[in-house]
């Protein structure tokens, strides 16, 4: 299903706005929510509709959504991380069971430190140390937290108090049980995310910086996980800005076969202009090819997101025609 519509689009991306709003209310006073088992599954379903009507869409919005504003960055981070250990649950063949308590461990993995991660993404200085020890404590107080409010299920419970242990990562993926595979799904896609995000101390990453970062410092045992994700979202994700070998600027709207390939919207020229529409290219067909990956906050530039992401929609028919 594509965006047909400006309408459609502005739909939709208040359905994402709208989704990560309510999941931040929920996170920041779980102490006076009420069904927040049912809340947290709603919140699940919401985000697997809206990957439904379009992945790659969806994937853009969440990566300039992730890479432009530090406000509300907890329920931000949690739903980015959510919707990637989505997408890894079905690369890597994971059963309903599974896939379900691990995706609702990202929704909730750092319940008891919101509004504290909240209080970081804004921080110019580093943690002091009493924020080092409710950093250090937050997998096993957020375990006890979830079990206060309802939580019955021991393998959600069991990924939230693991998702920064070392200890996961000792075997290989397939020779571990389930809550230690999908802590360390966790905990990569974690790191991922939060690489790519923006705080006042420091500008995010690009996906593309994130992604070999996190497959330099993986252990052997962990490369698989690090290889589905580059499989799932690719070395540049839909929402990624690049420059190209010729100097123009684009942004990534679809991926394709090949992970360092992506169909792009070529926004400036090399004079630094902005286009006056967006172009579609391929490039694994032709030139120009992706020269290196921008972090989003060096790209100040006014865009209508409606007129990119029809561009989207196109690149998936080429695909689908090829």
């Amino acid at each position: 299903m594509r965006i047909q519509s400006e309408h459609e689009y502005e739909d939709l991306l208040g359905q994402w706005a709208d989704l990560e709003s309510g999941l931040g209310v929920i996170l920041s006073n779980s102490a006076h929510a009420q069904e927040f088992v049912q809340r947290i599954t709603q919140y699940d379903h919401w985000m697997q509709g809206l990957m439904q009507h379009d992945p790659d869409v969806g994937l853009y919005l969440l990566f300039q959504l992730a890479g432009n504003s530090p406000v509300g960055y907890s329920a931000s981070h949690a739903l980015v991380c959510a919707t990637l250990c989505h997408l890894l649950a079905g690369e890597l063949m994971l059963d309903t069971k599974e896939r379900n308590s691990l995706v609702r461990a990202a929704l909730t993995m750092n319940i008891a430190m919101t509004t504290l991660q909240d209080k970081l993404a804004t921080q110019v200085e580093k943690p002091d140390a009493q924020q080092q020890a409710d950093i250090r404590a937050h997998p096993v107080r957020g375990s006890m937290l979830l079990t206060s409010l309802g939580i019955a299920d021991d393998l959600w419970l069991e990924v939230i108090s693991s998702h920064h242990d070392d200890a996961v990562d000792k075997h290989e993926l397939h020779k571990v049980p389930p809550a230690t595979r999908l802590a360390r799904i966790l905990k990569m896609v974690d790191r991922y995310a939060a690489m790519i995000s923006p705080r006042l101390s420091r500008a995010g990453r690009s996906a593309t910086e994130s992604a070999r970062a996190l497959m330099a410092n993986a252990s052997a045992k962990s490369d698989e996980i690090g290889h589905a994700l580059l499989r799932v979202v690719g070395l540049y994700p839909p929402g990624t800005f690049v420059r190209l070998d010729n100097d123009e600027l684009a942004v990534v709207v679809h991926r394709s076969a090949s992970a360092n390939q992506p169909y792009i919207a070529v926004l400036g020229s090399a004079a630094g202009e902005l286009l006056a529409a967006p172009r579609l290219h391929n490039t694994a067909h032709a030139a120009p090819h992706i020269r290196t990956a921008l972090a989003a906050s060096s790209v100040r530039a006014r865009l209508n997101h409606f007129h990119i992401l029809r561009l989207s929609a196109a690149a998936g028919q080429e695909q689908t025609s090829a």
